[in-house]
């Protein structure tokens, strides 16, 4: 379940659980401190303090500002997410589904491919749901570039290929 879900849940739970579920969306999911998160939001630092110790209630126009945030911050709001193609296997190594790349927070989005033709369709149906970048593999990436309107880069496996040959080569001996 995505960050913003969770807080609305916790919202029509109770109190408690809407701090506490605050608390670990913007510590956790986001890798933010109340600080950055109130000067993104706009919600002053006092406000998120007290709601976060439980000697404030938030109104619904703080709640639907945390939400608006949490959802920018996703990229979730507008769609905005980078498109990884790639084999399950290496779709499974991406631990971050969150990078900080130059004090933006990405969301990566992973779409599964195991052949030129599921990796053509998952380009264009990461465009249609709002990529605002594609990753893709060497092979694939020339195609996929005259079809969509992203940008588009590719992965350069130069470490795991490498690896690959030693691997192959102990095998062989």
């Amino acid at each position: 379940m995505i960050a913003a879900e969770k807080v609305i849940r916790a919202a029509f739970e109770s109190d408690e659980i809407f701090q506490e579920t605050l608390s670990r969306v913007i510590k956790d999911d986001l890798g933010m401190t109340t600080a950055e998160f109130s000067k993104v939001s706009g919600i002053s630092a006092s406000t998120l303090y007290k709601i976060l110790s439980g000697h404030r209630d938030s109104n619904m126009k703080t709640v639907r500002e945390i939400v608006k945030t949490i959802k920018k911050l996703e990229g979730g709001e507008h769609g905005q997410f980078i498109a990884v193609i790639a084999a399950r296997p290496v779709l499974d190594g991406i631990i971050e589904k969150k990078m900080q790349i130059d004090s933006r927070l990405i969301t990566i989005r992973e779409y599964s491919a195991t052949t030129m033709e599921e990796a053509i369709v998952a380009a264009i149906k990461a465009e249609q749901d709002g990529a605002t970048a594609l990753v893709c593999a060497p092979i694939v990436s020339p195609t996929v570039e005259k079809v969509l309107t992203i940008p588009v880069a590719t992965i350069m496996p130069r470490d795991s290929l490498i690896a690959a040959i030693e691997l192959a080569a102990k095998k062989i001996r």
